[in-house]
């Protein structure tokens, strides 16, 4: 039975999602494929992965960068995770400086469903979830001039012809999406990268535009920073 299909036929809350799961497992594989290359690229470089995102820190850093701005209370516990965590690059002082925030979405039986000849059902709320964490991030780095944010999208709902994909273009400020949106365009247009279709992406397809982020990050932060401040 294909992992679709044994989704489809086991009630919500029985069995984990078996597709979501191996998909995230092999962004993960490829994000952490990132790290050893950038570690042997940069070798006087120190580099961290880390899971999630505590919220009670960004706030705080949000309230020392921008006096001026208020900022709700989060609970210490909250937090961001993104499906392939977060890849940093850091600094002598120990600040971290993000040059890769993963997430992998899939959304989709109507194929099956019409293959059985059955109706359509209404398109699911992967998207929405997503939404979530690429503003929460998107504010995260609202005082460097990149965005390395990178979300891969595959499974029916996302075909051209459904009006679907338009969320994932709001949600990416209206930027094309399957093009690599890392700097800040027009001063406040903070956009990341989507890259959706209905195939699945590969792990190799994942690998080379993660490390593509990444890379450009590092020398991002070396031009603002100086490489001093890392090595």
């Amino acid at each position: 039975m294909s992992d679709k299909k044994l989704l489809r036929e086991t009630r919500a809350g029985t069995v984990i999602n078996v597709t979501s799961k191996r998909q995230d497992a092999t962004l993960l594989q490829a994000v952490l494929s990132v790290r050893q290359i950038v570690t042997e690229r940069f070798p006087s470089l120190m580099f961290d992965w880390q899971k999630r995102e505590p919220l009670a820190p960004l706030i705080e850093d949000l309230r020392h960068r921008f006096p001026d701005v208020s900022f709700c209370r989060c609970h210490d516990t909250s937090f961001m995770t993104p499906d392939g965590g977060i890849l940093s690059l850091i600094g002598k002082d120990k600040v971290r400086y993000p040059i890769l925030i993963a997430e992998k979405k899939n959304q989709g039986t109507n194929d099956l469903r019409v293959r059985e000849g059955k109706p359509r059902q209404a398109q699911g709320n992967a998207i929405e979830r997503l939404g979530k964490n690429v503003i929460g991030f998107r504010v995260r780095m609202l005082h460097e001039a990149i965005f390395p944010f990178i979300c891969f999208g595959d499974g029916c709902d996302f075909a051209e012809e459904l009006s679907i994909l338009d969320r994932v273009r709001t949600i990416a400020m209206f930027g094309e999406l399957n093009h690599e949106h890392l700097f800040t365009e027009g001063d406040r247009f903070n956009r990341g990268t989507f890259y959706f279709r209905v195939p699945e992406w590969t792990f190799s397809e994942m690998k080379d535009r993660c490390l593509s982020i990444a890379e450009r990050s590092v020398y991002y932060y070396f031009s603002k920073y100086g490489k001093e401040t890392f090595v």
